[in-house]
């Protein structure tokens, strides 16, 4: 039986990464799609577990081979995307593919699979709790905030594309509340 897709898209700061690991701790066969970038190993990171690692000329190769389900150019030569295929093989191993991407990436994934795929955007409570939670993170100086937080309010404005808005609150009722989502999806 082929898996499905689960797509996740927040700002940064609405505890998309942490509401995300919470659903891998369960029992629902959940496993990352390994995306692709062009920036280098950082630490510990492997290629083919962490990321695919290339060359920012090979990640330009690969787009006009059509070898991506979705990507996008950060910064300069700086590329992120999710080779189809890898989603594909994972998909036929009976695998669920789980996806932390940005809202751009989550809306294509999206159009791709369909009915396949459950889109989830996490929304923190309001922009003004965002910019505190940021703060209170201690690792972005003020001007990365500002920018962050102004990226914040451009991406919510993609909300109303994902099949479902979780507004992350209270963790642990955001935590229930997205786990009952993602198990009724799983099993419909």
């Amino acid at each position: 039986m082929n898996g499905k897709i689960l797509i996740f898209s927040a700002p940064s700061g609405s505890g998309k990464t942490t509401i995300v690991n919470f659903l891998r701790q369960q029992e629902l066969n959940l496993y990352f799609s390994v995306s692709a970038t062009s920036r280098p190993p950082r630490g510990t990171e492997q290629d083919g577990v962490d990321y695919f690692f290339v060359t920012p000329d090979e990640f330009r190769e690969k787009i006009a081979r059509g070898e991506f389900l979705e990507y996008e150019e950060v910064y300069k030569d700086r590329f992120y995307g999710t080779l189809t295929a890898q989603v594909e093989a994972q998909l036929e191993a009976g695998q669920n593919v789980i996806f932390d991407v940005d809202v751009k990436g989550g809306i294509n994934i999206k159009r791709h699979y369909g009915e396949r795929a459950l889109s989830v955007f996490i929304q923190p409570p309001s922009i003004d709790e965002l910019r505190r939670r940021l703060e209170r993170r201690g690792t972005d100086a003020p001007e990365v905030i500002d920018e962050r937080v102004r990226k914040a309010a451009y991406e919510l404005t993609f909300a109303p594309q994902f099949d479902y808005i979780l507004i992350n609150d209270d963790l642990v009722q955001a935590e229930e509340e997205i786990l009952a989502k993602v198990t009724e999806f799983l099993e419909a």
